[in-house]
């Protein structure tokens, strides 16, 4: 009787194991969210240095009663450029928005904002981005709503632009504002 090597095995039981965790990933209720261990958490902190020249993001603007939204952007980034409109849009709208600009060169990040405009109630300045590390922030732009006692309720990763905005992030927004 001839025996089976267990190398033999292994191939199919790593094929087996990759089905499976593409089966997982394929039936969560939104596949396309990324997770945040922060939400329902309160928030974390926010940078002690403001970017110069514009009003500080301070904690207590995080648990004023009112919800919040904290941006993470740089002026390096497109998709944040690309998303700058939107935010505008929404500070006109009434909505409080606190920036944190991380990884990024002060002189270029305040040219920006004077250039295209400040839509933040207060701007944290994170050059070596280890607030973006508390946040949990993979990559700019990152969006997350606070809610009025400083817990955070959702985490959009990407751009505030197009159909995933209007479909994902906007509901949840919405639930956040009532």
């Amino acid at each position: 009787m001839a025996r089976i090597s267990p190398l033999m095995l292994a191939p199919p039981l790593i094929f087996a194991g990759f089905v499976a965790l593409a089966a997982v990933g394929m039936f969560r209720d939104d596949p396309d969210a990324l997770p945040s261990t922060l939400v329902g958490q309160p928030a974390p902190g926010v940078p002690e240095k403001a970017l110069e020249g514009f009003a500080q993001a301070t904690p207590e603007m995080l648990s004023d009663g009112r919800v919040t939204l904290v941006n993470f952007w740089a002026s390096w980034c497109p998709p944040c450029r690309a998303e700058h409109p939107k935010l505008l849009e929404m500070q006109a709208d009434g909505i409080d928005i606190i920036g944190i600009n991380f990884k990024d060169q002060a002189s270029t990040a305040t040219k920006y904002l004077i250039d295209d405009e400040n839509p933040f109630v207060g701007v944290g300045f994170d050059p070596q981005g280890r607030t973006a590390i508390d946040w949990g922030v993979t990559a700019p732009p990152e969006t997350f709503i606070v809610d009025g006692d400083g817990t955070v309720l959702y985490r959009f990763a990407g751009p505030l632009i197009g159909s995933d905005f209007e479909q994902r992030f906007l509901p949840e927004l919405e639930k956040a504002m009532r």
